[in-house]
């Protein structure tokens, strides 16, 4: 029987996302557990706002409005969901597939899960000594309290990493991280993270980690780069 005290809120922030939208929705409502569905729109200019329309009323909330980018929209998503409940992002064209099971809502402050890239490939998220140096935590699956950063998570001077100086932030802080391998999603390929940028990396691991473990990062990413040229 399904825990009616789980709360769930899951956002989708979309701009010009004609091609995926519904099916990013449909994995949402598909879902057997209660969710708070919020879409964030950024004013799409194709027929987004027309397709997310037909949904409404299942909605928690939907808004469409320009914004300043994904992490802008993922803030604005953050503000509007219930102080209580485990907060999850996707992006358009990102589906979610299962969620975890209910024992692990109410051990966990994090759940985190696997994500499948594609038809050959699941990255399997992880914490422990790599999160210093990469996100080795996908959004697309994990679930965070919202009571643990009760206010917009995001910093949007990273404007492609954000999320991962948010799990930074939030590993460094000793919370309670419940890995579910029934936890699963899909990420669209492409999203503004698809291309490696390693200055902002680097600024985000020095930021929160200091010049000696982003001097170490630097050796990590150039033989990450040797390893992927070998492969």
């Amino acid at each position: 029987m399904e825990n009616q005290n789980i709360k769930i809120t899951i956002i989708i922030a979309v701009f010009n996302g004609e091609e995926y939208i519904e099916n990013t929705i449909k994995s949402v409502l598909n879902q057997k557990k209660k969710i708070d569905l919020i879409i964030i729109d950024g004013a799409s200019q194709d027929k987004t706002v027309e397709i997310i329309s037909k949904y409404k009323s299942k909605l928690h909330r939907f808004i469409s409005e320009k914004d300043e980018g994904i992490y802008d929209a993922f803030n604005k998503g953050w503000n509007l969901a219930d102080s209580n409940s485990f907060i999850l992002y996707l992006g358009v064209g990102d589906q979610l597939k299962e969620l975890p099971s209910d024992d692990k809502f109410t051990k966990a402050d994090i759940i985190y899960g696997r994500v499948i890239l594609n038809e050959n490939t699941i990255f399997n998220s992880k914490i422990g000594f790599r999160l210093k140096l990469g996100n080795t935590l996908h959004h697309q699956a994990l679930l965070v309290k919202k009571s643990l950063h009760p206010i917009s998570p995001f910093d949007e001077q990273f404007n492609l990493y954000a999320d991962f100086d948010f799990n930074q932030r939030l590993y460094k802080q000793n919370f309670t991280f419940i890995y579910d391998d029934v936890f699963l999603s899909y990420a669209l390929p492409g999203g503004v993270s698809a291309v490696f940028d390693e200055q902002q990396s680097l600024k985000i691991v020095k930021k929160n980690y200091g010049v000696l473990l982003s001097v170490f990062a630097v050796i990590y990413y150039r033989l990450q780069n040797l390893k992927n040229l070998l492969m």
